[in-house]
């Protein structure tokens, strides 16, 4: 068996989104949800992903922006996340190991717990997300 190697460049971090994206793509419950959002906007979308995920794990400053806001009215709920997580946890484990694989599958819970928060949040209040 191949020993698979930590994240440590763009390219990774490219593979990695590329992947798990494809992924998304495939699954019932989150697919729609995406494409109904994306639409024909796939390239700029994993482009976001790749500058995102290149900024927080490899110190690139390639990202700016606010994530949660173009999340805050998705119709989604803690099985969106869950599934969401699912998959990139799985995603991660089947293309790396070491120390960043850990951390991205570590930030993307955090993400994933915080968004899932704040969206249920805004959802029963009549404030709007700040960004």
């Amino acid at each position: 068996m191949q020993q698979r190697k930590d994240i440590s460049t763009r390219q990774d971090i490219e593979m990695l989104v590329d992947v798990f994206y494809e992924r998304v793509n495939k699954d019932n419950l989150l697919s729609p949800i995406f494409n109904d959002v994306i639409q024909n906007r796939w390239p700029q979308h994993l482009e976001k992903m790749y500058r995102f995920w290149e900024t927080v794990l490899l110190d690139e400053l390639s990202y700016t922006g606010s994530p949660f806001l173009p999340h805050a009215s998705l119709p989604v709920n803690l099985i969106h996340f869950e599934s969401w997580l699912g998959l990139w946890y799985a995603t991660v484990d089947e293309l790396f190991e070491g120390e960043k694989a850990e951390e991205a599958k570590w930030r993307a819970g955090k993400m994933a717990t915080m968004f899932h928060s704040k969206i249920e949040y805004y959802r029963n209040s009549t404030e709007k997300p700040l960004r």
